[in-house]
């Protein structure tokens, strides 16, 4: 009997926790958001270690009017299902999505890379219906998954979603933030210097991504501003962009 009455416990106490929070996380920054009387320069979409980041150096998105969207744990699944509430109502003009880490670690089970890919590839095109200048980011080198050991080859899996996002952003005009080649240590980990646990940047890790987001967002806006096109178009190959960037972006890389 007593077996019995626990299984009865069991069974109606823990739903009610496992449902206590909605599964795409709205809640999480629905006061943030509606809090909000300017639109930010930028939004930043992503996990744990956009969340950290915020932790680590907040000054780096106040000081330039960025907001901070990350979820520690979130899968692409579901910052697709909140990219509207957490990036399109904010009206940015641009975001950076970085993701993926967690859905190789299978943190909502089991997903193909290619199923990964198409969540980040959704979200940017998303953004680009909605006028909004996507940048999609590498995932960062990791080699192991201090939660979930089951999960194998994980380096060679980071490199083969990374090929795969490179390639679309170059098939379509979108930037690609490359932060995992000046992060990567010789046996395709988190270099130790830029991390305290194989996988989440540390402050050095983020004073190595910093100069490397604002750099593409900068020469992104110069080219923009030379072209005078809609964010969704590719304008790399026009004469306005090619002067622009040998007279402005050029410099800034010295």
């Amino acid at each position: 009997m007593r077996k019995l009455l626990l299984l009865l416990v069991a069974s109606t106490v823990f739903p009610m926790v496992a449902h206590s929070q909605e599964w795409a996380g709205h809640e999480r920054y629905a006061a943030a958001n509606a809090a909000i009387t300017k639109a930010p320069e930028v939004v930043f979409m992503g996990n744990s270690i956009t969340d950290l980041w915020d932790d680590n150096h907040p000054e780096f998105f106040t000081d330039n009017n960025y907001a901070c969207r990350g979820i520690s744990g979130q899968v692409t699944s579901q910052m697709l299902c909140r990219f509207y509430s957490d990036v399109v109502d904010l009206k940015p003009k641009s975001v950076v999505i970085l993701a993926g880490i967690n859905d190789i670690a299978q943190n909502k089970g089991p997903i193909e890379l290619e199923h990964i890919a198409q969540n980040i590839m959704s979200m940017a095109e998303i953004a680009r219906q909605n006028g909004i200048r996507p940048f999609i980011a590498s995932v960062l080198p990791c080699d192991t998954i201090p939660w979930n050991a089951k999960i194998v080859n994980t380096s060679a899996k980071v490199a083969k979603l990374n090929e795969m996002l490179s390639k679309y952003a170059a098939d379509n005009g979108i930037t690609y933030i490359d932060y995992f080649s000046p992060l990567v240590a010789s046996d395709g980990s988190l270099d130790s210097r830029y991390t305290n646990d194989r996988l989440h940047p540390n402050r050095a890790g983020y004073d190595v991504m910093e100069p490397v987001v604002l750099k593409a967002l900068a020469e992104k806006q110069c080219c923009r501003k030379a072209c005078d096109r809609k964010p969704k178009a590719d304008c790399r190959d026009c004469d306005q962009h090619r002067k622009c960037h040998r007279q402005n972006c050029t410099q800034k890389k010295n």
